[in-house]
Order: C-alpha cells, then structure tokens, then sequence
C-alpha cells in the first residue's frame, strides 16, 4: 500500500489558482475555519496555474496546505486534475479561488451527499455577477440542458463535492471540468443540487471570456456525443454515411431515368455532381465510423474498463 493509501482522509478541498494574490490568504483561511468546524479530517490543495503574480508566495506562507504548482497555465481544468490525482479524501471538494464560492457552504454539501449522493453540485441561485455574465450563463445552460440534458441548474458553479472513487473513472481535458456532474450522471452515478451563496468579487479580475465560453460550447457537444454515441460511433458516422450514399444513387438513378426514357439534357444540370459528391461523402463518413468504433474499442480497451461501470457485486 502507498503513503498515499495509507494515509486516507476524509475530505480534500481542491481550489485552482491563477494571478489570485489578493484572495489566497482570505481564502485560506475561510476554508480552514470551515473545515475545522466540520470534526473530520481533511486537507487543503491549493494548485496554482501558472500565476504571474504573487500568488504562490503567498500561499507558500499559508499553513497547512498542500501547494501544487503548474510549470505554466494549463487551464482551469487541468488544474482540477491535478488537484484530484493528489488527493487522499474519500469526498473532494472543489470550488474557485476568487472568493466568491462561499467556504461555509461546504456543510450543506456534505449533509446532501448523506442523502445517497455521489456528487452533489452547488446552485448559484443568486449570482453577483456581471450581466453579460448571467446573459452568457443563461444561454450556455439552455444549450446545455439541449444537448446533455443534465439535471442541475449550475454547470458553470465550481463549489462541488465528489466520491473519491468517481472520479477514477474519468479523464479531463479541454474545459470539461463544467461537464463533470453529467459525465459521472451518464456512467450511473446519482448527482445532487443544493443551493449556495454567491459573493461578488472584490479583489482581482475575472478568468472568464468569450475565448473560454467557445471552448466550453465545442466541449458540449464532445459531451453530447459521448452520452449519445461513446460506445457506438459508427450508429452516428455510418448511419448518416449510409443515408447519403442512397440519396446520392437514388438521385443518379433519378437522372438516368429520365436519359433513357424522357430523353432527358443532363450537361447543363448540377443534380448528377449533386449525386456523385453525396455518394462520396457517404462513403468517407461511413469509414469514419468504422475507424470511431475502432478506436473507441481500443479506448476502453487500454482503460481496462467497459462502457458500463458496476456499483456493486452480491454472491449470497
């Protein structure tokens, strides 16, 4: 058994940093006092991302804490993952290091995931934000629920806790740490919502813009297709492939019909190009499909699992 086995926890609060100089001390030390408050034992991982500012002195004087830092910044979901891979909690936390998850929301989270819950997610429901903030939330949540139809209202909220053991079964990247709670939902896992506080910033300035909300969309849709097709690509890829390969015949059978019977002009007609570039990319989205299946298979292959996740085996 490792160090890190052996010295299991009960909660590991996960808190990514970047150029937060003005908030980790404060921030630490809300943390802290609502930890203790808890009566069980816990530990707190600050994972800076490549701050350019003081942030990691100042944590360096911050006690106790485990400090993570990044070479360079990697992104906020990276930071998570490092956070997550180091932590010896059965239940982490995560929240941001802006100051505006409120720390001692962290007991009403706890207290839900007793409720049999293996994620519970925090619900901004009173946002101190911007107001193209809230236009930007709003309409990445009504796409959200459209595509992943997920059960909560707050994605975007980082204030969550999770079973430890949830989160092996999944890799992050790109912006995916939004998509946690609905990655975890699909494999199985009940995923719960309470409300919290929401604080406006007061030291700082904001990570978020349209660059991020972009890469959050593609991630979406990554998303979509991994709850919709993860085992079965080539339902997707070969089915439309498929589809248009018969329209694309069926329009030159159309064409030359009318050639041989109706004596048709067909030179000065785009409808046989229309047919024959139909056909073709038929056939190539089919064999993307095959190559998807492929290389899914050899996906789940490789992570030793299967595209189904077991709660529990019972021999009476």
């Amino acid at each position: 058994m490792s160090m890190q086995e052996s010295e299991k926890l009960d909660i590991s609060v996960v808190v990514p940093l970047y150029n937060e100089e003005g908030n980790v001390e404060k921030l630490h030390e809300k943390i802290l006092a609502a930890c203790k408050k808890l009566g069980r034992s816990f530990e707190i991982i600050f994972v800076d991302d490549g701050s350019r500012d003081a942030t990691v002195e100042k944590c360096k004087n911050l006690s106790p804490l485990v400090l993570i830092e990044q070479r360079k910044n990697f992104g906020q979901t990276a930071a998570f993952d490092a956070g997550f891979k180091a932590a010896r909690g059965e239940l982490i936390v995560t929240m941001d290091g802006d100051l505006q998850n409120d720390p001692d929301d962290i007991s009403k989270l706890l207290e839900k995931m007793e409720e049999g819950f293996d994620v519970v997610s925090g619900w901004r429901w009173q946002r101190k934000d911007s107001l193209s903030k809230h236009l930007s939330s709003r309409a990445a949540n009504i796409l959200r629920k459209i595509l992943i139809q997920d059960n909560i209202h707050d994605s975007g909220c980082s204030l969550k806790v999770y079973r430890s053991e949830a989160l092996k079964t999944i890799d992050l990247f790109g912006e995916m740490h939004r998509f946690i709670p609905a990655i975890l939902e699909l494999d199985g896992w009940k995923v719960g919502e309470v409300k919290v506080n929401h604080h406006p910033r007061v030291a700082g300035v904001t990570k978020y813009n349209w660059k991020r909300g972009v890469k959050g969309i593609v991630d979406m849709v990554s998303v979509w297709f991994w709850r919709k097709y993860s085992s079965r690509p080539l339902h997707l890829f070969g089915g439309s492939g498929a589809f248009l390969s018969f329209a694309g015949v069926a329009i030159l059978i159309w064409m030359l019909v009318g050639k041989i019977f109706f004596g048709a002009e067909l030179s000065d007609k785009i409808w046989p190009l229309v047919g024959l570039f139909m056909i073709l990319v038929g056939v190539q989205l089919f064999v993307s499909g095959l190559l998807a299946d492929i290389i899914v298979k050899n996906y789940y292959k490789n992570h030793g699992r299967m595209n189904y996740v077991i709660k529990s085996i019972k021999r009476q």
